[in-house]
């Protein structure tokens, strides 16, 4: 029997290989005998350790909605049916042409045949290219606390799709820069729990372990390919039907990084099994990348609940010299001017104004008595400060800035203040404001336990699956029913765990479900000032019982009746707009209110912005003519930091530069002068330039405009950067993946060098 899976040394066992060798020796003819012999040999020699399973047929994906084009791959309907996702037993076909109603097809071994158009569904197999956009289907804006106000915040976003695919859209704004990957995926119980090629697997299926491995590897890879290599953490959890599978698989698509496998009590009555212990558990494997590694945390986890230990530790006070990417005077001019320090009292005395960049530091007066304190690298390199002056003056007013030590062997003075995070908690009393000094500074504590690693079993009542899983969602979505969802303060606690020192965190989970996952991490937010944000990728399927009911009533799928009953329209959308507006999904203030963490009302609502999404399939050529920017722009917005106004329309002018967007475009370059001066008068603390976007077939027109733009904007070429990135499934972009191959960096202009890509 064809085996289905295999842990081992390979894909042959040691009784396996001797008679394998029993056989070679029996065959008579000695030329066939050793060269068969060698072959095995070489075979044998570079066979794999670990996981080694059946790699099935490419999955596939209908696209009922899409219109057919010649060389599309298709199915066919089945006889008599209306239903677009019941197709024939004949499998993929390419359409040849198309004349009328009348269409031309040829199978794989060049067969032909002539089928009605209305009969043809298109197929994407998971080896096709693909070029994907996204189309908005709705929004909520509760970024600054108030209904239709951004707040600056940057969006979540929700994408219906199917999760291949949709990973590979998100490559284009998103490869090697996302700090988490949080994933629940399907569990493979045997119970019609999700679909491999468009058909639910059961435990009647003898391949279904191998399937599933299969389903994931997949998945994984493209995953790979997203976390940033540098310092990026993947979670999955699983119960036990995987659980070993799913470990060894994580190995192989990871080899090297640091995993660890942490057990969570996610039902503490337990689920008793005929001649089996209860079952009271599930797991979730942490994977660690580059110099990532779990956040410390005030609990542990694993000892008893409501045990505290009360300590008091000094708050954090951050460098106002800016220490990261943009950091030099140049790429921020404004932010460059002098903070005047009183050396007796060891305080600010006085902030003066921005000195522009064509003004030597040196040339600005002395203040007789006071030491003037530049923001300036130890090398003496001029870099900026973390805020306006204006800013500035008002934290020196409210005692949230100071001076810190003096460096006495290189005569330097440090400057300190307290950031957006750590006001805020000042706000909410999580730290108490004890006084003033001889300063005016406030004098800070607070009270918490003692920061550690959390243990590798956690036993917590608010993890509990049915209470803080189901009981939230029911109190979010009280006329809807979903199965199985996590514990929103199990999935919080992973996060924090996984980016809870990292405020502006990018998190990806694309079996998103109910979206668990975004909702937790507003909370986060919530909890210490952060700015972190989710894009969801959940399918709108519908359930086994209910595809069944919907058929019976004479639906199919892409039926309204159909699409408004799938998980993303019907559970996931709903589920984050109650969330974040405090609002059930039948039209009352949520009741109740979040019981762990921080304990507030349900119906105050998250201050956060989100955005929906269905994922659309683009004909390459119309994305190239241009004709089809409004489905990529909202990519274009995704990859600039999904903050702001997005460019979805192409510009009369020729080109787009907004006050109140974080990015351009040149669709015209003919125009380029009108935007190099709109870039060049850009000067916005709240939503600086990230990223400029120019339209233009050739390259060395790109390098011309590139080299007239600051460098320290990221620069992308449409549409050949786009198209580029979508070519991703042909066989020479699946070897370069499995070497480890990224996408080349995007261009952008250095010093006096031209821009240039690859």
């Amino acid at each position: 029997m064809r085996r289905k899976y295999f842990v081992g040394t390979g894909s042959t066992t040691e009784g396996e290989m001797a008679h394998i060798d029993n056989l070679i020796s029996a065959v008579k003819d000695p030329q066939l005998r050793e060269a068969l012999r060698i072959e095995y040999e070489k075979i044998a020699q570079t066979r794999k350790f670990g996981l080694v399973f059946d790699r099935h047929q490419p999955e596939s994906v209908l696209l009922p909605s899409f219109a057919v084009r010649p060389g599309d791959k298709v199915r066919v309907l089945k006889e008599g049916v209306q239903d677009r996702t019941a197709v024939d037993e004949t499998g993929v076909w390419t359409v040849v042409s198309i004349t009328g109603s009348d269409v031309q097809l040829r199978d794989p071994e060049g067969n032909l045949r002539n089928e009605q158009l209305a009969r043809l569904v298109v197929t994407r197999e998971f080896g096709d290219s693909i070029y994907p956009g996204l189309k908005s289907v709705g929004r909520v804006l509760r970024g600054g606390g108030v209904d239709g106000d951004t707040g600056d915040k940057p969006f979540h976003a929700v994408v219906n799709a199917e999760n291949y695919h949709a990973l590979q859209a998100l490559l284009y704004p998103y490869e090697g820069r996302v700090d988490a990957i949080y994933i629940d995926p399907p569990y493979n119980t045997g119970s019609r729990d999700w679909k491999y090629n468009n058909n639910y697997v059961d435990d009647n299926d003898p391949y279904r372990h191998s399937k599933w491995l299969s389903f994931m590897e997949k998945r994984l890879e493209l995953a790979k390919r997203l976390l940033n290599p540098a310092s990026s953490v993947l979670v999955v959890t699983i119960d036990e039907k995987e659980v070993h599978r799913l470990g060894l698989l994580i190995e192989q698509v990871f080899p090297g990084r640091r995993m660890q496998m942490v057990t969570i009590a996610i039902n503490h009555r337990g689920v008793a099994r005929l001649k089996e212990f209860t079952r009271v558990e599930e797991y979730a494997f942490f994977v660690f990348i580059g110099e990532a590694g779990p956040s410390l945390t005030a609990d542990d986890l694993l000892t008893a609940e409501g045990e505290e230990v009360k300590t008091v530790e000094v708050v954090r006070w951050e460098r106002l010299t800016k220490g990261s990417n943009n950091a030099l005077r140049s790429d921020r001019p404004n932010l460059f001017y002098p903070v005047y320090v009183d050396p007796e009292r060891g305080r600010i005395a006085k902030v003066g104004d921005p000195v522009p960049l064509s003004v030597d530091r040196k040339s600005v007066p002395a203040i007789p008595g006071l030491v003037t304190v530049w923001p300036l690298s130890m090398t003496g390199v001029e870099k900026r400060w973390q805020c306006s002056a204006d800013t500035f003056r008002s934290l020196v007013e409210q005692g949230m800035a100071k001076v810190g030590s003096y460096d006495r062997k290189n005569d330097r003075w440090s400057i300190l203040y307290l950031n957006r995070g750590q006001r805020e908690r000042i706000e909410r009393g999580e730290i108490r404001v004890t006084g003033r000094d001889a300063n005016g500074v406030l004098e800070l504590e607070m009270n918490e336990r003692p920061l550690r690693a959390a243990m590798t079993i956690w036993n917590r009542s608010s993890h509990n699956a049915g209470y803080y899983g189901s009981g939230i969602l029911s109190t979010l979505l009280p006329d809807r029913k979903f199965p199985f969802p996590k514990s929103l303060y199990a999935v919080e606690d992973s996060l924090r765990l996984a980016v809870g020192d990292k405020p502006d965190a990018l998190v990806i989970d694309f079996f998103a479900g109910s979206g668990t996952t975004a909702h937790a991490l507003a909370r986060l937010n919530r909890e210490d000032g952060g700015r972190r944000r989710s894009v969801l990728v959940t399918n709108n399927e519908v359930s086994v019982a209910e595809a069944k009911a919907l058929r019976e009533q004479g639906f199919s799928p892409g039926d309204p009746a159909w699409e408004d009953l799938g998980i993303c329209r019907y559970i996931t959308i709903p589920r984050m707009r109650a969330a974040v507006t405090g609002v059930s999904s039948t039209g009352e203030p949520l009741k109740g209110e979040y019981k762990f963490g921080q304990v507030f009302p349900m119906s105050d609502g998250l201050d956060e912005n989100v955005e929906f999404f269905d994922l659309t399939y683009e004909d390459a050529s119309m994305v190239s003519l241009g004709r089809r920017f409004e489905a990529i722009a909202p990519l274009l917005w995704m990859k600039a930091g999904a903050r702001g106004v997005r460019i979805d329309k192409i510009s009369d002018q020729g080109w787009e530069v907004p006050d109140d967007a974080t990015y351009g475009v040149l669709f015209d370059t003919s125009s380029w002068p009108g935007f190099v001066e709109a870039v060049a008068k850009r000067n916005s603390e709240v939503l600086p330039l990230s990223h400029l976007f120019i339209v233009t077939d050739s390259l060395v027109e790109f390098q011309q405009i590139a080299g007239r733009i600051d460098q320290s904007i990221e620069l992308v070429r449409l549409y050949a950067d786009y198209l580029r990135t979508f070519e991703i499934n042909t066989p020479r972009r699946n070897r370069a993946v499995g070497d480890g191959w990224r996408r080349p960096a995007v261009p952008r202009q250095r010093g006096n060098e031209q821009a240039s890509v690859p």
